[in-house]
């Protein structure tokens, strides 16, 4: 009788508003979110880009055309942020080698990793944003 008033912890199903707001991420966490969604964006960004670059190869007036759709505002700040997805992708990609190879697996240098990603691919933007804006 006493297994009768026992009760089994019941499994707890998170919706994705407690994941984002309710539990605290670590930091690696966060950049292995971001690896994936940087992945994902360019993924997608691809058929885009290949279309823009058919367009500009095609003749003079396409390619003076795909000039001007890219030097719209809109545009501007979508090929800035493609910029960021690649530069995060590649730094994060680094990082994921060498945790592969067991290089910085304890979580004191996985979280000063994890800071340098962020940093180095926000520099880079920053870098390659100027160079193209």
């Amino acid at each position: 009788m006493a297994n009768a008033t026992t009760r089994r912890p019941r499994p707890k199903y998170l919706s994705l508003p407690a994941l984002l707001f309710e539990i605290r991420l670590p930091l690696p966490g966060w950049v292995s979110i971001l690896h994936r969604i940087s992945g994902f964006a360019l993924f997608l960004a691809a058929v885009w880009m290949f279309y823009l670059l058919d367009r500009s190869l095609a003749s003079q007036a396409d390619f003076d055309a795909v000039r001007r759709y890219a030097g719209l505002l809109p545009v501007k700040l979508v090929l800035l942020a493609l910029v960021w997805a690649y530069c995060h992708h590649f730094c994060a990609g680094i990082r994921y080698l060498f945790l592969d190879l067991d290089k910085g697996v304890d979580l004191a240098t996985a979280r000063l990793t994890s800071w340098l990603v962020l940093a180095a691919s926000l520099a880079l933007t920053v870098w390659l944003g100027a160079k193209l804006w």
